[in-house]
């Protein structure tokens, strides 16, 4: 064709289509394993968590105090005897009218007792008896924690799909569980291309050649991975070579659910990975139309070379761009609902992009684009955004100062006091 009629470029995806498209191939991995309490940090739950107690198992005093009956104290200044003393983990008996009880935190309340008194509002008295002025009018059900008011028996206390937190893991405890049966771990195979990257430690600073660069993203790629649950198979850097690219697809495929390689995607007579996964699989998504991470790809590797490796089977591939804020970036927006999705997590929010919040720009951005960007800021003192001066997508300095991003719309400039949607990295890093 004529340079007058060139060729016409395939449109760029929407994200939102993206991200719904990507997680419309994910099938969760069927395999589940159990795991000790402490080691199920972050994993998925594999079953509905059914509580077969209620916690608390009675009803127990909030306070240091006295338990006694609200109807014995009608005024400030009553007097009421000692009857008994009762701590946590020990149990009393049943309280006699007219009589309180010493109790402290945790204790289950004696029969007949139905409030408690801190002891800050009572005084002790002296004399022949053991007992204390009741300063305060009780109310019934004052300082009282009822049985069951946390947890009743038989009730889903976490479901199936659940990324355990610490949280989660003590209420595990708190109703017996010592283990849990969570979804196995996908097992990701990452490697980087480009005969420019070099390993950090294997040459110095000032040994580095012309045109090489140490290799950032495959230290934040598996460290993502591994805290979002990922059985990481480093497979270091491959060369700018096609059939080197083939090779180490091929070899990931048959022992890996996921591979994620990070450059070599975009269009460049160097960037062989397009061909390489369309050579041996399917290309089904690529190019975002998002400001970093344009050049995002998505398809299927066929699993056919390996010992044991039934004909036909198919292993993930996605590839991040090179500029490590694009891989960065593309990573949390993309990989991180797909990794979740393919251990089984049902929560919404981990499948898709996190709550914006509405804040105030403290920064102008008078040029826009005409892609939906994402830019590195931090939240200042005076609850405003504050930009990184540079958004360049190999400033990778500007994802390590920043606590969020502006999800900017597409065609859409920024003054100083407008609101815009802000996305904390707390929302998206595992």
């Amino acid at each position: 064709m004529s340079a007058s009629h060139p060729i016409p470029r395939t449109p760029l995806m929407a994200l939102d289509l993206a991200l719904s498209d990507l997680m419309g191939r994910v099938t969760p991995l069927s395999g589940t394993e159990s795991v000790a309490l402490v080691d199920a940090d972050r994993r998925i739950l594999a079953e509905d968590l059914v509580s077969e107690l209620q916690v608390p198992p009675h009803d127990n005093s909030s306070m240091d105090g006295y338990a006694l009956r609200a109807a014995d104290v009608t005024a400030p200044g009553v007097v009421l005897p000692v009857s008994q003393r009762i701590a946590a983990g020990h149990v009393g008996v049943a309280l006699e009218p007219g009589t309180c009880a010493r109790i402290f935190t945790g204790a289950p309340m004696p029969t007949g007792a139905d409030a408690v008194v801190m002891q800050e509002d009572t005084r002790e008295v002296g004399g022949n008896i053991h007992g204390v002025h009741v300063d305060v009018v009780p109310q019934p059900g004052q300082w009282v924690r009822r049985a069951g008011e946390d947890v009743r028996r038989g009730t889903v206390v976490l479901g199936e799909g659940t990324r355990l937190s610490a949280a989660s893991i003590g209420l595990a405890a708190g109703i017996g569980r010592a283990r849990l049966s969570v979804r196995v771990r996908p097992r990701v195979a990452l490697f980087s291309t480009g005969d420019e990257l070099v390993m950090p430690g294997e040459v110095a600073p000032s040994d580095m050649p012309p045109g090489a660069i140490y290799n950032s993203n495959r230290f934040f790629l598996r460290v993502l991975m591994q805290r979002l649950g990922c059985e990481v198979s480093d497979l270091g850097i491959v060369p700018d070579r096609r059939e080197a690219t083939v090779a180490a697809l091929k070899t990931a495929a048959d022992h890996h659910d996921l591979i994620l390689t990070s450059g070599g995607v975009s269009v460049g007579e160097e960037d062989h990975i397009k061909p390489a996964v369309q050579q041996l699989g399917s290309l089904d998504l690529w190019q975002i139309a998002m400001k970093p991470g344009k050049p995002f790809a998505y398809g299927v590797v066929r699993r056919d070379a390996g010992a044991g490796v039934a004909a036909g089977q198919t292993c993930h591939f996605i590839g991040l761009p090179g500029n490590p804020v694009s891989s960065f970036v593309t990573f949390l927006l993309l990989v991180r609902p797909f990794l979740l999705r393919l251990q089984g997590a049902l929560e919404s929010g981990s499948l898709t992009l996190p709550r914006a919040y509405r804040m105030r720009a403290d920064f102008d951005l008078p040029r826009a684009d005409k892609r939906r960007e994402f830019l590195r800021v931090r939240r200042n003192d005076q609850g405003g955004l504050d930009l990184f001066p540079n958004q360049s997508s190999g400033v990778l300095t500007s994802a390590s100062w920043a606590d969020g991003l502006v999800d900017n719309p597409a065609g859409t400039t920024i003054a100083s006091g407008d609101l815009v949607d802000y996305i904390a990295f707390s929302d998206l890093l595992p």
